[in-house]
């Protein structure tokens, strides 16, 4: 299709008034997502949240032992595999670079670490729900967050494990 194809289809679309609500809701759950993760665990770093290009949308949610080499925590979701994931992220480049070459060269297997940097964002990746049900959003911020804290948990085993090796 042609640029003046897709605009027409996002008209149509935006005509039945259903992307606007479902889009709405996205959001909202995603804030209430932030809330609950900045009330439960004040102790953690929780950033703003970035809403993207339809593409993704995510938050951090870092503990000081992360925070402190620069790095952090994502949850992210995809809009277009409509899923959500957890990731590794350093604050710029160079430590993303570092820790993606620490985890790489020790063949840690326990998550996906993406082949190459060039264009991506994450270090590791996880998928924490593939198929989320938004029906029931108390399960589905449970399986968030027990997710997300057994990623964090598993990240500083590894670097501490490293670190003392």
């Amino acid at each position: 299709m042609e640029f003046h194809e897709y605009m027409q289809e996002y008209r149509n679309q935006l005509e039945k008034g259903h992307i606007q609500e479902a889009y709405r809701g996205l959001m909202g759950y995603i804030r209430d997502l932030r809330t609950h993760f900045k009330n439960k665990y004040p102790e953690y770093s929780v950033s703003s949240i970035y809403q993207g290009y339809m593409d993704m949308t995510y938050f951090s949610f870092s503990p000081e032992s992360l925070k402190h080499r620069k790095l952090k925590v994502a949850i992210v979701f995809i809009h277009e595999t409509f899923r959500f994931e957890v990731w590794l992220a350093g604050s710029n480049k160079k430590v993303q670079n570092e820790y993606w070459k620490l985890f790489k060269e020790d063949d840690w297997d326990k998550y996906h670490i993406p082949p190459t940097i060039k264009g991506i964002d994450s270090i590791v990746e996880h998928v924490l729900v593939e198929d989320p049900d938004f029906s029931d959003l108390d399960d589905l911020t449970e399986q968030i967050e027990i997710g997300t804290l057994k990623f964090i948990d598993d990240v500083e085993d590894f670097l501490f494990t490293v670190n003392n090796s």
